[in-house]
């Protein structure tokens, strides 16, 4: 009669599924929290320290945004393809894999240093024309773009190790990270126990020992204590052509997706910092609060979206269609009531968190409605991520998810942020609804691409081409 059941059922009764999710999920929320956490560290302190030298922290931070960015796609491409291949029980290509994808993300963080080094001012000046905080921007940049290589080749390793899901390390290393960063910002930023009061070259010195311990521990975790990846016992960086293609193959379509979308943002960014009336300094700073608690919500998303990653590509890897469908389903009705409660959530807490910081009254109410505006987008988003990102993509349909990325962000929701800011000229909270709007365009077609099926496509290859 179970039997039964399980055949016919819409959700999945298997409770190792339940628990693998429920592992996957925990403990990568908890390590995004932490990490997310380190540059959060950053902006409360400097909250209460100074609101031009949160505004300049903020607007580096978008440049940081776009090194995440390029972080998390580099791993999810290589996540697409491990997570097929441990499907399989084939260690042995990830461990190719993840070299061919250190080369690569080390590449991009060393040119992402290069021109933040060559043009601090020109970029930090995209996103305000307040002399002010450009300065402050640059002063904080010229620390934390010597984070940006660490950070990515970091991430790619944490990773890997996650693409056969061992996750405790990325937990423990970006608590080290936080740990680190919290300690050297009280200190520094303002000037406790003897120490210099250096304000925001405090906070960057602070996160720029926290990402290289972060990269430290996990180096010393897989040369010492790990036991399933064992990323060490071969050549990982030799070259494997055949791997390699599929990795440019997949990778490519989904870091130009992600990058499309993430270039985006701090362009939208850009355009508040640009708004005529002169609440440009007010926009920043509300923006930048706003967002900071929408992106502490939006990490469980992200969480969602890796842990379906790994469980969907795992089951595609072991070809069991049947149980590919009711694992899918499950996932998806999670989206929409982990959207629903973090939505509620944000709009509940919104004064208590507001009152953490030190703003000037304008810029505390337009604070407020920004946050009343990330509660409903928090619903949408909170659906298509872990759909696009974790199911489908997961599945092997990098194609389509990358498609509708480009078009929602550069056709709809590019237009209408520049239309609602300088040409209509409403309010700052209408222009943050443009600006955020690709979360609910996305939606539909995600959901329409989802119900076909389509997007089942095994990407291993026939044979190991080395020892396990």
């Amino acid at each position: 009669m179970r039997k039964k059941r399980e055949t016919e059922s819409f959700f999945t009764w298997d409770r190792g599924f339940y628990r693998s999710l429920f592992s996957l999920f925990t403990i990568v929320v908890l390590q995004n929290l932490a990490a997310y956490s380190v540059n959060m560290a950053d902006n409360i302190m400097l909250g209460g320290y100074d609101q031009t030298a949160l505004s300049g922290a903020a607007t580096v931070n978008q440049i940081f945004f776009l090194v995440q960015q390029l972080a998390m796609a580099i791993g999810e491409g290589l996540t697409v393809l491990t997570a097929q291949y441990w499907g399989q029980g084939r260690v042995s290509p990830i461990r190719r894999l993840t070299g061919t994808a250190l080369k690569w993300g080390a590449g991009a963080g060393t040119f992402a240093l290069c021109l933040c080094f060559l043009l601090p001012r020109q970029l930090v000046g995209i996103f305000t024309s307040d002399q002010a905080i450009v300065a402050a921007g640059v002063t904080y940049l010229r620390g934390i773009e010597w984070t940006f290589p660490l950070f990515i080749v970091s991430q790619i390793l944490v990773t890997a190790l996650r693409s056969v899901e061992v996750v405790w390390i990325g937990l423990w290393t970006s608590l080290l990270s936080l740990a680190i960063n919290v300690g050297v910002n009280y200190t520094l930023i303002f000037g406790h126990f003897g120490a210099p009061e250096l304000g925001l070259q405090g906070a960057a010195i602070g996160t720029l020992l926290a990402r290289i311990a972060e990269l430290l521990a996990v180096v010393w975790y897989l040369a010492v204590k790990d036991q399933r990846l064992k990323l060490f016992s071969e050549n990982f960086l030799r070259r494997d052509p055949g791997l390699e293609r599929d990795f440019l193959r997949i990778a490519m379509v989904v870091v130009s997706g992600g990058m499309c979308w993430a270039i985006s943002v701090p362009l939208q960014t850009a355009v508040l910092g640009h708004l005529p009336g002169g609440v440009s300094s007010d926009a920043i700073a509300a923006n930048s609060v706003a967002t900071t608690f929408y992106q502490y919500l939006k990490v469980f998303v992200i969480a969602m979206s890796a842990s379906s990653s790994v469980l969907i590509g795992k089951t595609v890897g072991q070809g069991d269609l049947g149980r590919l469908r009711k694992e899918a389903r499950t996932l998806s009705v999670l989206d929409v009531v982990v959207g629903l409660l973090f939505g509620a959530l944000l709009f509940l807490l919104r004064k208590p968190l507001l009152s953490l910081y030190s703003l000037r009254p304008s810029a505390m109410k337009m604070a407020d409605q920004l946050i009343v505006v990330m509660s409903v987008v928090m619903v949408g988003m909170a659906y298509q991520m872990p759909v696009s990102g974790g199911i489908l993509r997961a599945g092997g349909d990098t194609r389509f998810t990358t498609g509708v990325t480009i078009i929602s962000t550069w056709c709809i929701v590019m237009p209408l942020s520049y239309l609602s800011g300088y040409v209509w000229k409403l309010p700052v909270w209408a222009v943050v609804c443009f600006i955020q709007s690709d979360q609910i365009f996305k939606g539909l077609p995600i959901f329409l691409r989802f119900r076909t099926y389509k997007w089942v496509k095994k990407l291993t290859r026939p044979e190991d081409p080395g020892p396990a």
